[in-house]
C-alpha cells in the first residue's frame, strides 16, 4: 500500500533537521529508515491507534529521539529484547541507529505484530526478529539485554523476564522520573536476583520532557543456561519409565524400609530444599524436577545430578503437592545406643512415637530446647520419613539421633522422668542435672513400670489427655526454666 501524502506537511529533511538539532546526525541510509517507519507508522495509526501522538515534531522527539536516547547513555547489549515492543518502540529506532545489535519485537497483540512485519519487509532491516506472543518467567527467550518503554512496574517486568534474560544480562527500563518506589520495591523483592547498575536522569534534547534509564543487571543464571550447564558437565538424567531402576529407588524412599536400606532420603518444600543445598551441600545427591523444567539454582553442589522426570513420574514422588522439585540427600546411619552407655549431662528425650509426624515435630522442640541427645525408641517411626523432615522443618539433619531398644526394654534404674496425665504435677518436679524424658507411645502410654514415678501437666476435665508432642515440648520447656533458674 502506498503511504499516504500530506501536501505541504513535512518531509524527511524536516525530520533529519530535527534529528540534527538534537544531536543525532544519521547516514543518509538510516534516515531514509527512520523517515519509511514514520510514513507507514502515520499510515496505519488510524485504523490501528498506534500512537495517540500526532504532532509531527512531537512524534520525532517523544517516539523516535525519546526510543533511541538509551543507546547514548549505555552501551546496549545484543541480542536485545523489546518487551512490549507496540508498534514497534524502542525496538525498530533503535535497530536503525544500531545496524549491529540483534533485536526481538516482543509483543503479543496480533495487529500489532502484523504492522511490524510490514514495517520490517519495507524497511529490509536484518537480525530483528518479532516474537508474537506474550513474554513470562516460562518464557526462554536466551537473550543479554531486555528494554521496555513504559510497559509496567519494575518488579513485574523483572519477575515476567527472569527465564530469558542470560547472567550478567541488564534489563533497561525507560521511565518517568518518578519511579523511585518501584526500585525499591524491586530491590527489596529481587536483590538476589539483580543488582542496580545504572539510574540515569536526562532530558529529550531541546525539551522540558524529564525521563529516567534505570538498569538492573541479572546476578544468577536463567533455567536455559544452568541446562546447558549442567548437560555439558554430564549430570542430567531423564526418567521416562516407572520400571527404571532410579526411579524404583527413589519411589521406595517414600518408606522407612527403603530409607534404611539405601541410606538417602527426599526432602520436600522450596525452604527445605534450599537450605540444604546452603547448609549442606556435601549430602546433597541430585535434583528431582518434571521434565526439564527447574534447573538446579546458580550455587548447588558441582557434584549434584539432576533427575528429569515425566510429570506422571514426578507426581508420585511429590508426596506433599508442592510441585517444587525434590532434592535427593544422603544420610548417615544412626548410631546405636544401649543402657549401658548412661546418659549424658543435661536432658535425653527418649522418643517411642510411631506417627513420623509426630517424631519430626517432637525433634524439632527437642532441639529447640537444647536437649542433649534424641534417642529413638524401637517404636519409634523413621525420623527421615518424608512426613518427619517435613514436620521438623529439616532439623532433623542437625539433631543428635541416638537408635534405642524398645520402651519396655529400658531399665527401671535408668534416670529417666516419665511424662504421663497421671502423677507429680511438673511445675512441682525437681529436675535431675542428668536425666531421660520419656513420653508414652500414642495411645498406649507408658509401660506399668514407669507410671508410679511419673510427672504430669495439668489440665482441665475437658479433654481426656494433650497430644503427646505438646505434652513433650512443655515438659522441655519446664525443664529449660527449672535449669535456667539453677543457673541464675
Amino acid at each position: 500500500m502506498p503511504p499516504q501524502r500530506h501536501g505541504t506537511g513535512p518531509d524527511a529533511g524536516q525530520l533529519s533537521k530535527i534529528l540534527r538539532a538534537s544531536g543525532f546526525l544519521l547516514p543518509p541510509a538510516q534516515a531514509a529508515q527512520l523517515w519509511k517507519y514514520h510514513q507507514l507508522l502515520r499510515q496505519y495509526n488510524k485504523e490501528l491507534n498506534l500512537t495517540r501522538i500526532h504532532n509531527f515534531e512531537s512524534m520525532v522527539r517523544k517516539l523516535y529521539i525519546d526510543s533511541i536516547m538509551p543507546g547514548r547513555i549505555i552501551e546496549l547489549p545484543s541480542p536485545l529484547m523489546d518487551l512490549g515492543s507496540g508498534a514497534g518502540m524502542p525496538g525498530i529506532p533503535l535497530k536503525i541507529v544500531n545496524p549491529k545489535i540483534e533485536i526481538i519485537l516482543a509483543e503479543s497483540r496480533r495487529n500489532r505484530v502484523e504492522f511490524m512485519e510490514t514495517v520490517l519487509a519495507e524497511l529490509g532491516l536484518k537480525r530483528i526478529n518479532i516474537l508474537g506472543r506474550s513474554v513470562s518467567a516460562s518464557t526462554e527467550a536466551q537473550v543479554n539485554g531486555i528494554i521496555t518503554r513504559a510497559l509496567e512496574v519494575i518488579p513485574k517486568t523483572l519477575e515476567r523476564i527472569t527465564g530469558s534474560l542470560a547472567r550478567g544480562g541488564l534489563a533497561i527500563f525507560m521511565k518517568g522520573p518518578e519511579c523511585g518506589e518501584e526500585i525499591e520495591e524491586a530491590q527489596d523483592r529481587f536483590g538476589h536476583r539483580f543488582r542496580l547498575t545504572g539510574d540515569h536522569h536526562y532530558r529529550l534534547p531541546d525539551s522540558s520532557d524529564e525521563r529516567r534509564l534505570v538498569v538492573f543487571e541479572r546476578l544468577d543464571s536463567p533455567a536455559w543456561a544452568r541446562k546447558a550447564e549442567l548437560a555439558k558437565e554430564k549430570l542430567v538424567r531423564i526418567i521416562e519409565s516407572e520400571n527404571n531402576e532410579t526411579f524404583r529407588n527413589l519411589k521406595k524412599l517414600l518408606t522407612p524400609r527403603g530409607i534404611r536400606k539405601q541410606l538417602h532420603v527426599l526432602v520436600f518444600g522450596q525452604k527445605q530444599v534450599s537450605e540444604m543445598l546452603v547448609l549442606r551441600p556435601e549430602k546433597c545427591v541430585a535434583w528431582i524436577s518434571r521434565a526439564d523444567l527447574d534447573p538446579p539454582p546458580d550455587g548447588s553442589p558441582g557434584h549434584l545430578m539432576w533427575y528429569q522426570l515425566l510429570a506422571h513420574l514426578y507426581e508420585t514422588l511429590d508426596l506433599f503437592g508442592t510441585s517444587y522439585p525434590v532434592l535427593l540427600v544422603k544420610i548417615d546411619e544412626i548410631p546405636k545406643w544401649t543402657p549401658a552407655d548412661g546418659l549424658p549431662e543435661g536432658c535425653t528425650l527418649f522418643v517411642p512415637f510411631q506417627d513420623p509426624e509426630n517424631v519430626g515435630a517432637v525433634i524439632r522442640s527437642a532441639v529447640a530446647f537444647g536437649v542433649s541427645a534424641i534417642i529413638l525408641l524401637a517404636e519409634a517411626a523413621n525420623p527421615y520419613h518424608p512426613k518427619s523432615v517435613r514436620a521438623s522443618g529439616g532439623v532433623v539433619f542437625s539433631a543428635n539421633l541416638l537408635e534405642g531398644p524398645s520402651i519396655r526394654d529400658l531399665p527401671d534404674d535408668l534416670p529417666v522422668v516419665p511424662l504421663s496425665s497421671e502423677g507429680i504435677r511438673i511445675s512441682d518436679y525437681e529436675f535431675p542435672a542428668k536425666m531421660g524424658l520419656l513420653p508414652g507411645i500414642e495411645g498406649p502410654g507408658l509401660p506399668e513400670k514407669f507410671r508410679k514415678a511419673a510427672v504430669s501437666i495439668p489440665i482441665s476435665g475437658n479433654v481426656e489427655s494433650l497430644n503427646a508432642v505438646v505434652a513433650t515440648a512443655i515438659a522441655l520447656f519446664q525443664w529449660t526454666e527449672a535449669m535456667n533458674k539453677i543457673r541464675n
